[in-house]
């Protein structure tokens, strides 16, 4: 019974001390326990049994550091998300191979011609008798039609920002104008009619565009990509062939005081202009966006300041006009001869500079 007792007191004893143990050091995985000697770590769940001279002391760990972290795949946030508060912007893989500029490619563009500058001038007007070749003696804005550029390129990408291409632009739909203020002799100007002088331009230029996305960053979210360019090269201008009527009467000698066959005056004056093409430097500016279609193939949106230089004729000019001679014989002391005069001059010029400010789309097919 003694034995017993003692038995019981140990067993109890031992169980008391487990206990306490148990309470002073609950077996969570928040827990850990530590040698304060910087010995032996006892893990939670390890059944080793400690010395009786080992101190133990817990530490508290932060939950969220030991639980095992959740993987996360896809795309990282971009600036300004909710998702991410980082002070650089990160692009989703797929955008950034999607909108990549890589190899060679074709494109073909078309615009709209909104703004169209540059006039025609005479540039005979310091000539002697000048006032007797209609022209345009101020200068007179260009007659446009509707002014659809299009353009052939062909290039290459240098690398994922620079890209180069060679390219074929041609304008149409310009006229000499319809009107010109041609001069009276006297110091002042008379209107004049003009048929013909279609003008086309026909420019090949090297172009070198730049996407500044690495400074502005994608818009809509990716989907556009800004750029600019510039470019030089050659542009040959052509006018054609026109012709400027002034009907003004202009009078030389008053009837009657100047004997029969002497002239009185001219009317009816045609000047006949010969065409010409000039070979011109042209170069233009460039910005817009690209986007990303199917199957290869790349949208741009721009708008292109396009500077050609000068269209020039050739400076034949043929003028043809009525002669009145005085003519006691008839009504108004004077009648139309009996012939036309007809003058040839040379080395006269009419030019004008051309300009354009044009909107449009792009679309190249990549290799």
């Amino acid at each position: 019974m003694k034995n017993f007792g003692f038995s019981a007191a140990l067993f109890g004893f031992l169980l008391g001390t487990h206990g306490a143990a148990v309470a002073a050091y609950p077996a969570h995985q928040a827990y850990q326990a530590t040698n304060a000697q910087g010995g032996i770590v006892y893990l939670p769940g390890n059944t080793v049994q400690m010395p009786a001279n080992t101190q133990v002391v817990a530490v508290q760990t932060n939950n969220a550091a030991t639980a095992t972290p959740t993987r996360i795949t896809g795309a990282l946030p971009r600036v300004g998300s909710r998702a991410s508060t980082a002070g650089r912007q990160y692009y989703q893989p797929a955008d950034y191979d999607r909108l990549a500029d890589s190899g060679l490619y074709i494109g073909v563009s078309v615009a709209y011609s909104a703004s169209i500058m540059g006039n025609m001038h005479a540039d005979y007007t310091g000539e002697q008798n000048a006032f007797f070749v209609p022209g345009a003696f101020k200068d007179a804005d260009f007659d446009t039609d509707t002014v659809i550029p299009l353009q052939l390129s062909v290039g290459a990408a240098i690398n994922n920002d620079v890209r180069i291409d060679f390219s074929y632009l041609r304008y149409s739909g310009l006229e000499y104008p319809g009107r010109v203020e041609s001069s009276n002799g006297a110091g002042g100007y008379v209107e004049a009619t003009v048929d013909g002088g279609a003008i086309t331009a026909n420019a090949t230029m090297l172009n070198v565009y730049y996407n500044i996305d690495s400074f502005t960053g994608y818009i809509a979210g990716g989907m556009l990509r800004p750029y600019v360019g510039a470019g030089v090269g050659i542009s040959l201008n052509t006018i054609a062939d026109y012709v400027v009527y002034d009907n003004t009467f202009y009078s030389e000698n008053e009837p009657g005081t100047v004997p029969d066959g002497t002239l009185t005056g001219i009317s009816d004056i045609y000047a006949y202009h010969n065409g010409g093409t000039e070979e011109q430097f042209a170069f233009m500016l460039e910005g817009g966006v690209t986007t990303e279609l199917d199957n290869g193939l790349k949208l741009d949106f721009f708008a292109r300041y396009a500077n050609l230089g000068k269209v020039k004729t050739s400076g034949s000019i043929i003028v043809s006009q009525t002669e009145w001679l005085a003519n006691s014989a008839v009504v108004g002391g004077e009648a139309v001869a009996p012939y036309d005069s007809v003058f040839h001059y040379t080395n006269w010029y009419e030019s004008g500079r051309i300009g354009m400010v044009d909107v449009g789309a792009r679309i190249r097919l990549q290799f």
